[in-house]
């Protein structure tokens, strides 16, 4: 019950949400739903969103600094000017969302999934396991510049996608 009051003021009333989340920094909106909604212009600063759905959702502004976002699912998503700093992210899934001009610094990214992203505008210099990221030749990536050095986005084949070679029966990796 706690979790829909909590959803409810983000949708209808920013203001006493953000008084609600400065006074208690253990917000748990694990496991909501948030799809296809539009949120803008609010921090969610060290939430826990782990297995939330923002499926198609419209999220501008949003600061996601710190936050649990384990299993999150942005598919389909328009995420602009979001920060997510620091947040945990393993599993995530960015599938055929626009993320555009967002910060990814210091966030872990291992197991996140980006296939058919469009991440051209975005920031991932200093973000954490970014080579454990699934994508595919669909994902669009920024310029090597906003990436890890060590990052390779033309190679979009990770452990899961194992396939055998059919011309000479060897296994490719």
């Amino acid at each position: 019950m706690i979790k829909e009051k909590l959803i409810d003021l983000i949708l209808n009333d920013k203001e006493a949400f953000i008084v609600r989340h400065n006074d208690n920094n253990d917000i748990d909106l694990s496991e909501s739903d948030l799809s296809h909604y539009n949120i803008c212009d609010i921090d969610f600063t060290n939430i826990d969103f782990s297995q939330t759905s923002f499926v198609e959702a419209t999220l501008s502004n949003v600061k996601f600094i710190d936050c649990d976002l384990t299993g999150a699912d942005f598919s389909r998503a328009q995420l602009v000017e979001c920060d997510f700093s620091g947040a945990l992210l393993n599993s995530a899934s960015f599938n055929y969302s626009s993320v555009s001009y967002c910060n990814f610094s210091d966030s872990d990214m291992s197991g996140a999934n980006f296939c058919e992203a469009d991440l051209s505008t975005s920031d991932f210099s200093t973000s954490e396991n970014l080579e454990s990221t699934r994508f595919d030749e669909g994902t669009i990536w920024p310029e090597t510049e906003k990436l890890p050095e060590d990052f390779d986005c033309t190679y979009n084949y990770d452990l899961s996608s194992l396939r055998e070679d059919e011309e000479n029966g060897n296994e490719t990796y």
